[in-house]
């Protein structure tokens, strides 16, 4: 029996227009959240909620109400906070819809899609921080405790390897490359999951819904940029990412977040690129070995070849580079699955 789905029903049911509400499943998270939309009567007719179901011994809801609040009367399309519960862990949220970015991204539509994530991520960067709710920093620790993800749960648990003093003084090596760019990159507010199934297309408008924020913190100007362009559920050509790199670089060097030039803003992505691919291939490693969680697996090829890619046109990473490319890539396509077939193909899910 779904005693936590029980305790929902009864204390949205108390809710003024949701008494007869009867919660639908709508969708689950990486996380332990579970979300639900039911149909409450209004002064203007049916309306459909979300309904956020976060047990409080797993999950928080204290910073996504913060951050939600905070965004929302700034402007930035997050769902309104209608009513919470945080001892219960039970929100009611307004209702985007069902339209994923990434359902709907095609080579027709890319351009429109992105230009209108591209400007709701510029508003996002501009925020300034809630008086009660300082974000906390993207700094050392944190950048260096996800890049770990990736030996951790990927390559010695997932994949079997053993890794040798010198592979692992290389990996130290690499991370420290990449830990200092990240620090050295001016700070804005991110997100730190800006991408294509955290994005909802809506009608009337270009600007997407943006859910999933509730782990934002200060930190590099490009690390939204790249969870959003070089996308681990979605792959687009070389040619196409540089040009939305450049337009945002002009847009966000326009609105003062940094001084960068097209060569340094560049430099900049690839290698906060690398750093969120190397988390974010752990991530779905562990997904798959302490959640059972295996759908992600699948994205783990794309994400990994993103590191092969982007290792390449650092000399400094040379090593690490062919060593990804001629020992970690071959024993992935053995255990998981193919890389992707061509580096300027993209590649829907």
């Amino acid at each position: 029996m779904d005693t936590r789905l029980q305790k929902m029903t009864q204390w949205v049911r108390q809710i003024p227009g949701l008494e007869q509400a009867d919660p639908v499943a709508v969708s689950g998270d990486a996380s332990f959240r579970r979300y639900f939309r039911v149909i409450g009567n209004t002064a203007t007719g049916q309306r459909p909620f979300i309904v956020m179901d976060a047990p409080p011994e797993h999950e928080d809801c204290r910073p996504f109400v913060a951050i939600a609040r905070h965004w929302h009367a700034r402007g930035v399309a997050v769902p309104d906070v209608i009513e919470d519960d945080l001892e219960q862990g039970f929100l009611l949220l307004e209702d985007f819809g069902d339209r994923l970015m990434l359902d709907e991204l095609t080579t027709d539509t890319a351009d429109q899609l992105y230009q209108g994530a591209l400007t709701e991520l510029l508003r996002i960067q501009q925020l300034t921080e809630a008086a009660d709710y300082p974000l906390p920093p993207y700094d050392t620790a944190l950048l260096d405790r996800e890049m770990a993800l990736f030996p951790d749960w990927l390559l010695t648990r997932k994949l079997g390897f053993d890794l040798s003093n010198g592979e692992r003084a290389m990996l130290d090596t690499a991370f420290a490359y990449l830990r200092e760019s990240a620090l050295a990159q001016p700070e804005v507010t991110v997100h730190r999951d800006y991408h294509s199934r955290n994005l909802l297309v809506r009608a009337d408008t270009d600007l997407p819904g943006v859910i999933d924020f509730q782990d934002a913190v200060r930190g590099p100007v490009t690390y939204d940029l790249v969870s959003l362009l070089k996308d681990c559920y979605i792959r687009w050509p070389e040619g196409d990412i540089a040009r939305w790199v450049e337009q945002y670089r002009q847009i966000s060097l326009a609105a003062g977040l940094h001084k960068a030039d097209p060569d340094t803003f560049r430099q900049w992505f690839e290698l906060m690129g690398m750093q969120r691919h190397l988390k974010a291939s752990g991530i779905f490693a562990r997904l798959s070995i302490r959640d059972g969680k295996d759908g992600y697996l699948a994205d783990i090829p794309r994400t990994v070849h993103y590191l092969i890619e982007a290792s390449a046109r650092q000399g400094a990473l040379r090593h690490f580079h062919e060593w990804l490319a001629d020992t970690v890539m071959p024993r992935i396509e053995q255990v998981i699955g193919p890389a992707p077939s061509n580096a300027t193909e993209k590649e829907l899910p």
